[in-house]
């Protein structure tokens, strides 16, 4: 049995109340490991190292953070297999998109911004009064980074690189339900050589952890990836605070899809950003809108493809899904499934818990799903399932297919389906998301902003975006 510590003070240590949790694998059922189980006083310890850490962290030269970043960034390449390896154990998703998509991602994002923290600038103003203004950004102490399961070491980097990279300390939170790579991390962090308290990595519940966290006076930034529901209580602990805040929240996502579109590409790729990583992915198109007069024909297209997917081991390079993440979220999965039957929605495929057999056979499997016939307004439609699981319908005119995507309570990204160059401008500005993919789906430069409007978030996250959230702006203004 492998039992995961916390990385606190530069080392790894059991919880203080010693209290622990089960961490079951998705694909088996069976738990394979626990983690700690936080609270107040853990949180307090780790709060202080980072506190205490901060002034020779923050009086680094860029140049000194980036060197270390690099080096762990190496180190993260060096046991890029362990990590993949890990990451689909502890999620259930397939090795090969772990092995190539999460783990290299990850890399990718202690490397960026241990670079690009060597090429910030700053804005000046020339003033007729002869003075000049120019504009210092400066970290502010420690930040509490917030990840989820969904994509754990590739979300955890994105939050605390940044972070260190402005000469913050940190005290991160994982997700409980996916803690492995988070505490692997941890122990290449020691061999890197990050000075003591510089990132603090706690593991345990949210209500323990996360709120003891998020309302310890001593924390000055809270970055959050995860459900709305939350969200929402984080910003009712820590705006009283005036901490700041960046929450990257849920999704509904629509994909337009329209007559002039290349076909087949289109066909491909909404099946790919529907069911990637079992559907569980903040950006999945989980709402396609198809123009009435290819909608038959795009339907029949799409099912055949979707009913080609395979799901089973994880660990089976022909598995295109694996398990969904835990047991409870399998019967939140399905029972949207049963409501959307309620709802007068017809399933086309899937629509139940699949038995891989073997040692899967009690891993909490699901068929990629796809309904129709529901109305704009069933819940199905509205709500965030976060699973694999889609729903079709027509529209007419450009102007529905707007008032359609448009029409539930979140924002984060969209995808338009058109070779009509004007029109896909015309849409893209219309829709009210953060993100809009024309013609593609998850093509990120990290160099851009990202996150959400409405109820999918507060804040940008990713390049210039995320230095200047882990920064303080101050204004000097000199009489020449």
């Amino acid at each position: 049995m492998i039992r995961i510590l916390n990385y606190s003070n530069g080392v790894l240590t059991e919880p203080i109340q010693n209290n622990w949790l089960d961490n079951v694998n998705p694909a088996t059922a069976e738990v394979y490991s626990v983690l700690p189980a936080s609270d107040s006083e853990d949180v307090e310890r780790a709060v202080q190292a980072a506190r205490l850490a901060f002034p020779n962290w923050s009086g680094l030269k860029a140049a000194e953070r980036s060197t270390l970043m690099l080096k762990l960034a190496e180190l993260m390449e060096r046991d890029l297999e362990r990590l993949a390896q890990a990451e689909s154990t502890d999620s259930g998703k397939p090795l090969h998109v772990a092995r190539n998509v999460d783990i290299p991602r990850a890399i990718a994002n202690i490397r960026f911004f241990a670079t690009a923290i060597l090429h910030t600038s700053t804005e000046a103003h020339a003033m007729d009064q002869d003075a000049i203004n120019y504009t210092l950004r400066q970290p502010f102490g420690v930040a509490a980074c917030i990840s989820p399961w969904n994509l754990p070491l590739y979300l955890f980097t994105w939050k605390i690189a940044p972070a260190l990279a402005s000469g913050n300390t940190v005290v991160a939170k994982p997700s409980e339900v996916t803690p492995m790579t988070a505490f692997l991390f941890s122990k290449l962090c020691i061999e890197a050589g990050f000075p003591a308290g510089v990132l603090n990595v706690l593991h345990g519940l949210g209500p323990a952890v996360g709120a003891s966290l998020v309302g310890h006076p001593d924390v000055t930034a809270v970055s959050f990836t995860g459900g709305t529901r939350t969200g929402a209580e984080i910003a009712r602990i820590a705006a009283p605070q005036f901490k700041k805040l960046s929450l990257e929240l849920g999704g509904k996502n629509a994909t337009l899809i329209f007559a002039d579109c290349d076909f087949e590409h289109t066909v491909k790729e909404a099946v790919r950003a529907a069911f990637s990583n079992q559907g569980q992915i903040c950006l999945c198109g989980s709402r396609i809108l198809i123009e009435r007069s290819i909608y038959l024909q795009f339907r029949d297209a799409f099912v055949v493809r979707v009913n080609q997917l395979k799901v089973g081991n994880p660990q089976d390079a022909s598995s295109d899904l694996g398990a969904v993440v835990s047991e409870s979220h399998m019967e939140k999965v399905l029972s949207y499934i049963s409501l959307a039957k309620e709802e007068g929605g017809s399933i086309l495929c899937g629509g139940e818990r699949v038995y891989p057999g073997g040692e899967n056979e009690k891993g909490f499997f699901i068929a990629p799903t796809v309904i129709e016939g529901l109305n704009q307004q069933a819940r199905c439609n509205q709500e965030e399932i976060f699973g694999p699981v889609v729903t079709l319908m027509p529209f007419d005119t450009e102007a529905e297919a707007v008032e359609f995507a448009n029409s539930t309570a979140y924002g984060l990204a969209f995808s338009v389906w058109t070779n009509h160059v004007t029109r896909a401008h015309r849409i893209a500005a219309q829709l009210k998301t953060g993100i809009v993919w024309v013609n593609c789906w998850m093509l990120r430069d990290l160099r851009t902003p990202f996150g959400g409007v409405k109820h999918s978030g507060v804040g940008r996250e990713g390049g210039w975006e995320a230095l200047r959230f882990f920064t303080e702006a101050k204004n000097v203004c000199v009489k020449i």
